[in-house]
């Protein structure tokens, strides 16, 4: 089983983050995601605010082997600027990157001069912009006139070997599911590994694939896991609950049946039903907002070298 690991809220500096994103690739995690697009953080707390693709160009030239990954948000870039980013990134570090995308939703962007628009038209742009990122990345020249999006005649170089970067889309919802179905080779699930949630998804998942004649089983899964060895339930509960206000909506019994809890030997065991039950190629250890120390003592019990058949 492969295993990822998230280093999210913007908890650490960057000395901090280089040294658990090293560490992780010493312990032979398969991936590293960090923050993502943001523009500003609304608090009142001094930390670091990394521009999420710099932080990660970065943190690909101070490792060697680990794929490293942070979300792109549709109304942050230009889709052929994108696209020539990621063409550029997998020319300097072959089949590293793990390209995500998604909406984002930040009241705070105004500030910055981006657009606020609805979920709707967010959706919208993202379709634009990834029909534009296939074909760039392709190698075809890009005209499209779109309402988010307008391009003429547009291309990268060098362009990427096909299929060398798979475009990962996080999506809950039915139409950013049909967009997995139509653009992604990886649906980032965005959901807890409540089986009966995900399964909802993941059913109109195939029907939009069958739809757009996709065999379902082409799409890889990865999934962001809440992870706390050694917490009590309770604590684990409302460090979740602080960490992803978007799942105000599912109980706390289903939140707490879906938390990683328990010994090392318990975790693993538990995100290997995970990612069984639930077809997930890349479980991702969630250790947002915990401080450095607590993060690596975590990466130690966790540590896929530690366990026989685990592979990076």
């Amino acid at each position: 089983m492969k295993l990822g690991v998230a280093f999210a809220w913007h908890t650490h500096p960057w000395e901090q983050l280089l040294h658990l994103v090293v560490r992780a690739e010493e312990m032979g995690f398969a991936a590293a995601f960090v923050d993502g697009d943001i523009s500003m953080l609304d608090s009142a707390r001094e930390s670091d605010v990394l521009n999420g693709w710099t932080a990660t160009t970065a943190l690909l030239s101070r490792t060697e082997r680990i794929q490293v990954g942070s979300i792109r948000l549709v109304h942050h870039w230009n889709a052929a600027q994108l696209a020539q980013s990621v063409a550029t990134v997998e020319r300097l570090y072959p089949g590293r990157l793990r390209f995500l995308m998604s909406i984002g939703d930040r009241p705070h962007d105004e500030r910055f001069g981006l657009p606020q628009l609805s979920q709707r038209e967010r959706i919208d742009w993202l379709d634009e912009t990834l029909t534009a990122v296939r074909g760039l990345l392709r190698g075809d020249a890009v005209t499209l006139a779109g309402r988010y999006v307008r391009l003429q005649r547009a291309t990268v170089r060098p362009t990427p070997p096909r299929g060398r970067v798979p475009i990962a889309i996080a999506a809950r919802g039915p139409r950013m599911l049909d967009l997995v179905a139509a653009h992604a080779d990886i649906w980032d699930v965005n959901l807890p590994p409540v089986p009966e949630r995900v399964g909802v998804a993941a059913d109109h998942l195939d029907a939009a694939c069958r739809s757009a004649g996709r065999d379902p089983s082409e799409i890889r899964r990865s999934m962001w896991i809440f992870a706390r060895p050694g917490a009590t339930r309770s604590d684990a509960l409302a460090a979740y609950r602080k960490l992803n206000p978007w799942f105000h909506w599912i109980p706390d019994a289903e939140i707490s049946e879906s938390l990683v809890l328990g010994s090392p030997d318990e975790c693993w065991a538990k995100l290997r039903a995970i990612a069984e039950r639930l077809r997930v190629e890349l479980p991702i250890v969630d250790l947002s907002g915990l401080d450095a120390a607590q993060s690596l003592r975590i990466l130690d019990r966790l540590a896929p070298k530690n366990y026989v058949d685990a592979s990076t």
